[in-house]
């Protein structure tokens, strides 16, 4: 290698090692979760501040609040993340804390069910337009990885119409 060659390899090397304009920041962790069910539209904040939104599918009868197993409904109100599931059928899953004690009394009774999760999606889903899930909040695979990384358990998420 001549001399030169050797100096531009260096000063590129050097000039590589320097740019930390190259490295992708690190994103912020979310403290809040806002779902908005009719705009199908997911934010996440920290703060006051949005670091991301995603759009995504419901259960299969999305309007109004869920009030018992199999109604295909998504609850509505102040939840919390509860647990996070890297095992889940669905890719990834992010628990949300519902039922609460006001969802146990609206039940009336019935099993207001439970396992309600911002999951990912399985491969006969990725590609319809229709709301599918039996009261979740589905994603793609992609961005429930970066859910998972940014929501940790105990932030608030509140679920509105």
């Amino acid at each position: 290698m001549t001399a030169f060659k050797y100096i531009v390899a260096m000063c590129i090397a050097l000039l590589l090692t320097s740019c930390s304009w190259l490295e992708r920041p690190a994103l912020l962790k979310a403290t809040e979760i806002q779902v908005y069910k009719g705009e199908r539209r997911m934010v996440l904040l920290n703060g006051n501040t949005i670091i991301k939104e995603y759009n995504f599918k419901l259960g299969f009868a999305p309007t109004g609040h869920k009030q018992f197993q199999g109604d295909g409904k998504t609850p509505e109100g102040k939840y919390y993340i509860d647990r996070k599931n890297p095992k889940s059928r669905y890719h990834l899953s992010v628990g949300i804390s519902y039922p609460n004690k006001a969802d146990r009394a609206a039940a009336n009774g019935k099993d207001p069910g439970g396992d309600i999760f911002i999951h990912g999606t399985p491969r006969p889903y990725r590609f319809t337009s229709k709301d599918w899930t039996w009261g979740c909040i589905a994603v793609s695979n992609s961005e429930i990885d970066e859910i998972y990384e940014l929501v940790g358990i105990g932030t608030t998420i509140w679920i509105l119409p």
